[in-house]
Formats: structure tokens, C-alpha cells, sequence
């Protein structure tokens, strides 16, 4: 059963009564998803569009059926969002949106330009020598990075609510996103399905079946070069690694008869298995 909006907040809120460590990332996840509603709610056509005509060539050529950096769509709908969003700064933490205000107000900063630049950049690989103050030194660029995708959000999911069913008819084996083509932060593994393994893409919300031993990555299917790790107390959740490319993807393991996941607010719940596999060297 996918998850509703009641219950999406009912999970930030006992996930905050777990780990208050989390509460002001999950009340800005709650009003994210409080937004997101109200937007797709009053949504008639998506600024992104697909040609029907092309849809088998590209599923079965591994194109994503929209290509946003190939395309001169119009985006003001979208950045109206994100302004929208980073009100959500102002309200719930207001010492922060201050710097955030600076930094998109800045002659420096291209929304659109970071928007098509993020559907083409990997992350770099991490040096060793970096410092866990200098990462957190980046929590407010990593806050706008959060509404920068979000902006977008809507507008795909549109679409990949639109042709689901469609995309899934191909077998689709790509590592990106068949609808948009961006790569996954997190996926889940059924017990109820014998252990299937599907990622999740936080660009339009779409889910694919994806391969379990291989990373979605480098396509590295060598088992003895696959790993992954779990904390004390939290066997529900795991990272998978690959230690030739040093990527990872979190993983949540839902056993049967389990209602689905909100996977945004799983990512929220679990940003400390970033931080440890990024502290181990991995992107």
C-alpha cells in the first residue's frame, strides 16, 4: 500500500520521538511533503512532456523518457516552487535561511543552470584528508540541493505517475531513473516479493526492480567486490558498497505484510549512514 500523507507524518513524528537528533530536518521533510500535495493537487499538465511515439525506442535504448538537459523547458512554474520551499527555511530554522538567502541571491548562483547540472554531475571522489567540520560545513549548500531537487519534484512525479505503468512493462536495467534518469540515494528489498531489490528516485518518486548483487553505478556485478554494513539495532536498514567505484546506495529491508515506506523521509531517518559510509571513503 503506498504511503499517504497522514501517514507519512505520522512516521516523521515517531521517527522524531526516536531520534530528536532529526526533528528540525523532519519537521522541514513534513512541510515539504504538506507542500507537495497542495501543488500536485492543483496540477492539470506537467512542464515536462513526453513524446509517445518514442517511449519502446527509449526504454529499450536505456534513455530516460525525459531528458531535461537535451531540452529548453520552461521552468518558472518550478522555480516559483522552490521559492516557496525555501520559505519552509525561513519558518523552521531561521538562522540558517539567512546564509541560504546569500548564497541563491548571490551573482554566482544559477538555479537553472545547478538544475540541469545536477541531472549530469557525479559526486567526486572523497579525500581522505577532508575533516567531518569541513562536511558540515556544507549542510546549508546540502539543505538548498534538498529544494533544488524538490523544485522539480511535482513535475516529474506528474509524469512518472502518468506512464508507471508503461515503464514498467520494459525491462528496465539501467542503475538510473527509466522516467527521469537520475541515479538513486536509497532502495528497499521485499521479503514478501523473495527478496527483490528496488531503487527508489527522489527526482520523480518512481521505483524499479533492479538487480540485487550488482551496484546501479558501474554495473559491478563481481560479488567478492560487493559488500555492505549495518548498524547495532537498526537490522532494517543496511548499506550496500562497491568497493570498485567506492559508491553506495542505503537500502531499507521490508519484510512481508509491511506497509510501504515513505522513502523521502526514509533518507531523512537515516542521514547517519551517509555520514558513516562517507567517513569509510564511499560517495
Amino acid at each position: 500500500m503506498v504511503s499517504t500523507l497522514p501517514k507519512s507524518l505520522k512516521t516523521i513524528e515517531d521517527y522524531k520521538s526516536a531520534n530528536p537528533h532529526y526533528t528540525e530536518l523532519l519537521d522541514i521533510m513534513a512541510d515539504i511533503l504538506i507542500l507537495r500535495e497542495e501543488y500536485m493537487n492543483n496540477m492539470k499538465d506537467s512542464v515536462f512532456d513526453v513524446d509517445e511515439n518514442l517511449i519502446s525506442q527509449k526504454m529499450l535504448g536505456g534513455l530516460p523518457l525525459i531528458d531535461l538537459t537535451g531540452k529548453p523547458y520552461d521552468l518558472a512554474k518550478p522555480r516559483k516552487y522552490f521559492d516557496s520551499l525555501i520559505a519552509i527555511a525561513d519558518k523552521r530554522i531561521p538562522e540558517v535561511s539567512q546564509n541560504i538567502a546569500e548564497i541563491i541571491k548571490s551573482s554566482d548562483y544559477d538555479w537553472e543552470k545547478n538544475i540541469r547540472d545536477s541531472f549530469e554531475c557525479k559526486p567526486e571522489e572523497n579525500d581522505a584528508g577532508d575533516s567531518k567540520a569541513d562536511h558540515e560545513e556544507e549542510n546549508n549548500i546540502d539543505l538548498i540541493e534538498l529544494f533544488l531537487e524538490e523544485s522539480l519534484r511535482p513535475e516529474f512525479e506528474f509524469i512518472a505517475r502518468k506512464y508507471e505503468n508503461i515503464a514498467k512493462k520494459y525491462e528496465w536495467s539501467e542503475g538510473y531513473c527509466p522516467i527521469c534518469g537520475k541515479e538513486p540515494k536509497i532502495g528497499e528489498i521485499r521479503e514478501e516479493e523473495d527478496g527483490k531489490r528496488y531503487l527508489f528516485c527522489h527526482q520523480c518518486g518512481f521505483k524499479w526492480h533492479f538487480q540485487r548483487i550488482k551496484c546501479p553505478f558501474c554495473g559491478n556485478d563481481e560479488q567478492h567486490s560487493l559488500a555492505y554494513f549495518e548498524v547495532e539495532g537498526e537490522e532494517r536498514y543496511r548499506v550496500d558498497v562497491c568497493n570498485k567505484c567506492r559508491r553506495y546506495v542505503k537500502t531499507v529491508e521490508l519484510p512481508k505484510s509491511s506497509e510501504e515506506p515513505n522513502m523521502d523521509v526514509e533518507d531523512i531517518a537515516t542521514l547517519h549512514l551517509d555520514m558513516i559510509a562517507y567517513d569509510e571513503g564511499y560517495n
